[in-house]
């Protein structure tokens, strides 16, 4: 990056980031807004890109938009803020862990539903025909 900063094209090389999604970043207001050069190009700054990456870096933790804005105004106020972020991490594992939960569970079903589905396919083989019992249940749930 020159003295003067980065054009968008560059900075999203660097952060491994679309242009659109920094133009998002700017909209959102996760980002200042780029200075311009006269004829109208973004420059970025190495704040800038920091800030990037540092969304970057949240948002592959799981965080969403309104967290990491969160977390950017907490990152402002150094250590004062290491206790509010604790517990913004820990909230976040409960989730994670309660989306695994979650997904164990789907996991469970889908290989109960495939037992049954082979089973059925066997019976089918030897003449017998039925419904798929997984479409007969999944009508009785819905």
């Amino acid at each position: 990056m020159s003295r003067r900063g980065a054009f968008i094209g560059q900075v999203a090389r660097d952060t491994g980031l679309s242009i659109h999604t920094i133009r998002f970043y700017e909209a959102q207001r996760l980002l200042p807004h780029a200075s311009r050069t006269q004829s109208g190009y973004r420059v970025y700054s190495a704040e800038d890109m920091e800030q990037l990456k540092f969304i970057k870096g949240a948002q592959e933790l799981g965080f969403s938009l309104s967290e990491i804005r969160e977390l950017a105004i907490l990152r402002s106020r150094s250590t004062e803020a290491c206790g509010h972020v604790k517990s913004l991490l820990e909230e976040k594992l409960e989730s994670v862990r309660a989306k695994r939960r979650e997904l164990e569970k789907i996991e469970k079903d889908l290989k109960q539903s495939l037992a049954q589905c082979e089973r059925q396919l066997r019976r089918s083989h030897s003449g017998e025909r039925q419904p798929c019992p997984v479409l007969v249940r999944l009508g009785r749930e819905g």
